[in-house]
C-alpha cells in the first residue's frame, strides 16, 4: 500500500474526511475508490458514497476477498444510515465471516454491530440482545467501542432499563472523547438527552403530567395497575396482559383506567369502543359481551364490576390505577416516531420497521405531507421522507418493542 493511501486511511480514522479526499480524490484504483467512498459517506453524500464503494468492490480482484468484504460492510453501514433496511442481511453475514476467517476481527465485529443496529431499528430486541451478547467489546478501538455502547444503551432504553442505559452512555462518552471524532461525540450527546426529556404522559384521577423514561420504569415496578397505551397492555409489577391484538378491549380498559376510581357510564363506553352516536339495545348487548371478555383477560390483575350507571375497574392487590399514554397521541404517531430521528426513510423501510403494509404507511405519509408535517426528497424508488424531531419529547416508547416481562 502506497504512502498516499496510508495517509488517507489515517485521516479517515482520525475523523478528517476532507484530508483523506485531498490525498486520493483524483485516483481511480480500487483502494482509492474505497477510501473516497467512505470519505463521501462521512461528508453526507450517501448516494455517491455507495456508488464509489460498489466500484471499489468490483475493482478489487478475486484474490482480494478481505478488501471486497470491507467494501460490503461499508456499503451496509451507508444503507443503515440511509434507512435502506432491505439491504440483504446474508450479504453482510457473508462479509463478516470472510473478515473473521482472514483474521480481520475488528471489521468483522463492526459488521456484526451493523446487524445489531438494524435489528434494534426494526424492534427485534431479543435477536439484537442475543447478537450483542456474542460480541466482546474489550479489543475494539475507541470509536468502535463508543458505537457498541450506543447500541447497548439503545436496547436498554427500549427495555426500560435506565440505569443500564446511563452507564452505557457514560462509557460511550468516554470512548468518543478518546476517539476525538466530533460526529460520534454529538451522537452520544443526542442519545443521552433522551433520558432527560419526557417519554410519556401519566393520567391518573383526571390529572396528567409528563414522565421521564426513569419515571416510566419506576411506574412499571410500582404497586399501581398500569393501563399502558404505549404498548396496548395492562400490567402490574411483573405481570403483563397484552391487548395489542384486541383493540376494543384495550379501549374499554383505558376508558375505565382514566375514570378510576369512578365508574364509566355505559353510553360513554359505547361511544369510545364502538363509536356509536346513540346507544341502542344491540350496542348494550355487545358492550356486555366485550366487558365479559375484558373480565376474562384481566382476571389475574383486576375485576370489572357493573354499577348502576356503567362499569368500574377494581384492581386486585394494587393501590391505584393509572394510564400511561404516549407523549403525543396522533393517528400517525408511530410513523412520526421513526421519522423523528432526523434521518431520511423510504416508505418500504418504515413499513418494515413498523411491521405494517407499505400501502398503509404510504397513506399515512401522504396525509402527513398534506398537513405539512413531513417532507419528501427524490422521486420514485429513490423517494425519502423526513421530518424535524418533535421538540421536547423523546419517542422511545412510540417505537415497536415488547413490554419488559422480567
Amino acid at each position: 500500500m502506497d504512502s498516499l493511501i496510508t495517509a488517507a486511511a489515517r485521516a479517515l480514522a482520525a475523523g478528517d474526511p476532507l484530508g483523506a479526499l485531498k490525498r486520493v480524490a483524483l485516483r481511480d484504483d480500487a483502494p482509492a475508490l474505497a477510501l473516497r467512498g467512505i470519505a463521501m459517506a462521512r461528508l453526507g453524500d450517501l448516494p455517491r458514497a455507495k456508488m464509489l464503494l460498489r466500484r471499489a468492490a468490483r475493482a478489487f480482484g478475486p484474490r482480494e476477498a478481505v478488501a471486497r468484504a470491507r467494501c460490503v460492510v461499508a456499503e451496509a453501514e451507508i444503507a443503515l444510515v440511509s434507512r435502506d433496511l432491505a439491504f440483504p442481511a446474508k450479504t453482510l453475514e457473508s462479509a463478516s465471516a470472510t473478515l473473521e476467517a482472514h483474521g480481520d476481527r475488528l471489521n468483522a465485529a463492526h459488521a456484526r454491530h451493523l446487524t445489531v443496529r438494524r435489528l434494534l431499528l426494526i424492534g427485534r430486541l431479543d435477536e439484537a440482545e442475543q447478537a450483542l451478547a456474542e460480541l466482546d467489546p474489550a479489543p475494539l478501538p475507541a470509536a468502535s467501542r463508543a458505537a457498541h455502547e450506543l447500541v447497548v444503551a439503545g436496547i436498554a432504553m427500549r427495555r426500560l432499563r435506565t440505569a443500564t442505559a446511563r452507564a452505557a452512555l457514560a462509557r460511550a462518552e468516554a470512548a468518543a472523547r478518546r476517539a476525538g471524532i466530533a460526529e460520534l461525540a454529538a451522537e452520544v450527546e443526542s442519545a443521552a438527552r433522551l433520558l432527560d426529556t419526557p417519554a410519556a404522559r401519566l393520567i391518573a384521577q383526571g390529572q396528567e403530567r409528563p414522565l421521564l423514561l426513569q419515571e416510566v420504569e419506576a411506574l412499571h415496578w410500582s404497586e399501581a395497575l398500569v393501563v399502558d397505551a404505549c404498548r396496548h397492555a395492562v400490567c402490574h409489577a411483573q405481570s403483563v396482559v397484552s391487548l395489542a391484538t384486541r383493540p376494543v378491549l384495550f379501549t374499554l380498559a383505558r376508558a375505565l383506567g382514566e375514570a378510576w376510581p369512578s365508574d364509566v357510564p355505559r353510553e360513554k363506553l359505547i361511544a369510545r369502543a364502538f363509536r356509536g352516536k346513540q346507544a341502542d339495545e344491540s350496542h348494550r348487548a355487545r358492550l356486555r359481551v366485550e366487558v365479559g371478555r375484558l373480565r376474562g383477560a384481566l382476571k389475574a390483575l383486576a375485576g370489572v364490576n357493573a354499577t348502576e350507571q356503567g362499569f368500574l375497574l377494581v384492581p386486585r392487590g394494587s393501590s391505584e390505577v393509572v394510564v400511561l399514554a404516549q407523549p403525543v397521541e396522533d393517528a400517525h404517531s408511530a410513523v412520526l416516531a421513526l421519522l423523528a430521528d432526523g434521518e431520511q426513510w423510504s416508505s418500504s423501510a418504515l413499513a418494515l420497521a413498523l411491521d405494517a403494509s407499505q400501502r398503509t404507511v404510504q397513506r399515512s405519509l401522504d396525509e402527513l405531507a398534506g398537513a405539512g408535517r413531513v417532507q419528501s426528497l427524490g422521486q420514485g424508488r429513490a423517494r425519502r421522507w423526513m421530518t424535524p424531531p418533535v421538540g421536547g419529547f423523546t419517542t422511545t416508547l412510540l417505537l415497536p418493542a415488547p413490554l419488559p416481562a422480567d
